[in-house]
C-alpha cells in the first residue's frame, strides 16, 4: 500500500495520454508532416514540466521514496551522438507510429499492435544493451 501513489500516478498518466490523443498514430503522422501543432504542444508541455521537476530535484524539494536526495547524473555532451540517437529514435517512432511511453496505454486499446510494438521496443533495448559498450558514448 506504500506504493499506491505510484499506481495512481501511472493511471493518471495513462488517462492524460489517451485523452490528449498522444497514443494516436494519426497525431504522430500530422506532427511529422508539420500539419498540426497538437503533438508539438504536448511535447513542449512535457519538456516544461520536466524542467520544473528537475529544478525541484536540484533544490531538494523532491526526494526519493526513502527520503534521499535525487541527484541526476550529468550527460556527456556530443553532437554526433545526439544526432544519431535522435535520428534512430525518430525513425522508429515514425515507422511504428508510437513513442515508447504510450505503448502500455495502447495495450488497453489495441492489444495485438501494441504487443508487437512492445516486443520491438524490448528487442531494441536488448540490442542496445549488447552493443552499448562498443559505441562511442
Amino acid at each position: 500500500m506504500k506504493n499506491i501513489k505510484f499506481l495512481i500516478l501511472g493511471i493518471f498518466f495513462a488517462i492524460v495520454l489517451s485523452k490528449t490523443q498522444a497514443i494516436s498514430w494519426y497525431r504522430f503522422y500530422e506532427m511529422f508532416r508539420f500539419q498540426s501543432f497538437h503533438m508539438f504542444g504536448i511535447i513542449g508541455g512535457a519538456v516544461l514540466i520536466s524542467a520544473i521537476i528537475m529544478q525541484l530535484f536540484k533544490s531538494e524539494k523532491i526526494k526519493d521514496m526513502n527520503g534521499n536526495k535525487i541527484v541526476p547524473k550529468p550527460k556527456k555532451k556530443g553532437f554526433i551522438n545526439t544526432i544519431l540517437g535522435g535520428t534512430l529514435f525518430g525513425l522508429g517512432w515514425g515507422i511504428s507510429g508510437a513513442c515508447a511511453a504510450p505503448i502500455f496505454v495502447i495495450l488497453g486499446f489495441k492489444f495485438l499492435p501494441a504487443l508487437i510494438l512492445l516486443v520491438g521496443a524490448l528487442l531494441g533495448a536488448f540490442l542496445y544493451g549488447l552493443v552499448s559498450k562498443k559505441l562511442p558514448n
